[in-house]
């Protein structure tokens, strides 16, 4: 079993930028991806990025491009989410995801398979972040 804690959420300006990190616990050295997601007033769960344990290879859903980084430290078992260039439309509650089936390829794109929220184990309790205009 494996328990996701997320920090770092809060308000900030259009333009603004924020940094999330997830404190991993438990069976950690099961885990093969990781992941950030969002829930979005008025729609559902979104994937927003996501990263390999096994190799480090990235994915991210094309409005965060440029904007957000994901980044894992194995040693410290933790996840970071940097965010800058900050929109209204990036608010929501962001969680904190992992899984232990997902390979280096499946993890770079389930984020965006319309199944995507059946796709992760664990999930963190979620953090908020607000943007304003």
């Amino acid at each position: 079993y494996v328990q996701l804690e997320e920090a770092g959420g809060g308000s900030v300006q259009a333009g603004g930028s924020l940094r999330l990190s997830c404190q991993a616990s438990g069976n950690t050295d099961s885990i093969r991806c990781m992941a950030w997601f969002r829930q979005v007033p008025g729609k559902g769960r979104e994937g927003v990025a996501s990263i390999s344990t096994e190799g480090g290879r990235t994915g991210y859903r094309d409005s965060v491009k440029g904007r957000f980084t994901i980044s894992h430290d194995s040693t410290e078992n933790t996840l970071t989410l940097s965010m800058d260039s900050l929109r209204p439309e990036d608010t929501g509650i962001y969680y904190c995801v992992a899984d232990h089936t997902l390979g280096p390829t499946a993890c770079v794109t389930a984020i965006l398979a319309p199944d995507a929220n059946e796709m992760y184990t664990y999930w963190g309790q979620g953090t908020q972040v607000t943007v304003s205009s």
